[in-house]
């Protein structure tokens, strides 16, 4: 076991640049960071000692602290699901469907037949603050669902406590994940939404958010190490995009500070296994809704961080940094763009730092960890972990 502990770090739609088959995405020129470097010229200095920005071209950098690379995709689609499903060596063959133009009848009448309420929005919408103050009243004097989604592959149902008790609502999605799964219908998680507050001042309550998502199509890199008793360590959303599945401590985490926070706590802690943080922030508040400056705001707030990570590493410790697609903010639309990802790994360790061959798959990085630990590797990827000096 070259590394005692491995800290992962997905940087959620912070894509590099096109991938060759872009085009069947309708996705030709997208580059997430290139694009918003380009329009905001980004302080970013402990990013850049480790080799992030050089990703976007691929170019030399003699002094980078990190080995760096890019990875392209291979599972179909540009979602949450298929992009961190690759990362932890799960080939997914079908991608799963968005629903930015409104959920079809079929699925609108299961959720009628489950809840026996009416529905309202149907509509594509990546601030649910805005959704349900918009809706609210009317959902409170209906008693109706408030159904929309993120433009990634998702159902959300949303409905004020005082109107639906929370474990109802909990109910109905859980139902309709049952029923989702059974008709193929390709979602990837079914979100319970529950508000609280009054007219014009509704909140989400973060706290009884519940997602019922579809189990991986295989085992991924978490479960085997999971099996052999390593500690698997899940922050934020990566419980929800594999269920639960192969995760034996889970941290929930709303946005990029708690994440951080959370992350940063773990790194003081003795164990033996991966920690694993999704950043959702860049895909949710300002990749969807075309943000730039607020995406390159928190490119800047996490170079803040960087340098705290980096002192909290132990010499046997591996520090990755990726992606899982992209979403280019000066794109049109508000969909995920697909892109190639960033692919940063650091040790205090290491002697001889440097641009590595761009990866044919996301899921070399799982191999590499699979490999770091001596478990079974994924059915895709390829292990890079001798390369590590």
């Amino acid at each position: 076991m070259k590394f005692k502990r491995i800290f992962m770090i997905v940087l959620d739609s912070l894509g590099v640049g096109e991938t060759l088959d872009a085009a069947n995405y309708k996705d030709s020129g997208a580059n997430t960071l290139a694009h918003i470097n380009e329009n905001y010229d980004l302080f970013i200095p402990n990013l850049k000692k480790i080799g992030f920005m050089n990703t976007i071209n691929m170019s030399v950098n003699k002094d980078t602290e990190a080995f760096y690379t890019i990875a392209k995709p291979t599972n179909p689609g540009k979602d949450s699901l298929s992009g961190h499903y690759e990362l932890f060596g799960v080939k997914n063959t079908i991608p799963f469907k968005t629903f930015n133009e409104g959920f079809p009848i079929e699925i609108l009448s299961s959720i009628e037949q489950v809840s026996g309420r009416k529905i309202l929005g149907n509509k594509s919408c990546n601030n649910p603050d805005e959704i349900i103050n918009e809706l609210g009243d009317r959902q409170i004097s209906y008693g109706a669902l408030i159904v929309f989604t993120s433009a990634d592959s998702d159902l959300q149902i949303a409905a004020h406590e005082d109107t639906i008790p929370i474990e109802t609502l909990h109910e109905y999605c859980d139902r309709l994940n049952k029923i989702s799964i059974e008709n193929n219908w390709k979602i990837g998680r079914i979100i319970a939404r529950p508000f609280t507050g009054t007219s014009g001042k509704y909140k989400l309550i973060n706290s009884a958010r519940q997602d019922y998502a579809v189990n991986p199509p295989e085992l991924s890199v978490l479960d085997r190490l999971n099996k052999n008793n390593y500690n698997v360590i899940g922050i934020g959303k990566i419980n929800d995009i594999f269920n639960k599945k192969g995760i034996n401590k889970i941290i929930k985490a709303s946005n990029n500070s708690e994440a951080m926070n959370k992350f940063i706590d773990i790194m003081d802690k003795n164990f033996t296994g991966l920690c694993v943080a999704n950043l959702p922030d860049f895909d949710s508040l300002y990749g969807h809704t075309r943000d730039v400056e607020g995406y390159a705001n928190a490119i800047e707030e996490f170079d803040v961080d960087v340098p705290i990570i980096l002192n909290k590493l132990e010499l046997d410790d591996l520090l990755i940094i990726t992606a899982d697609h992209g979403n280019d903010p000066t794109f049109p639309g508000g969909d995920h763009t697909r892109e190639n990802v960033p692919v940063i790994m650091y040790s205090r360790n290491f002697k001889h730092p440097k641009r590595l061959e761009a990866f044919d798959t996301f899921a070399n990085i799982g191999a590499t960890i699979a490999d770091n630990f001596q478990v079974e590797l994924p059915t895709i990827g390829k292990s890079i972990l001798d390369e590590l000096e």
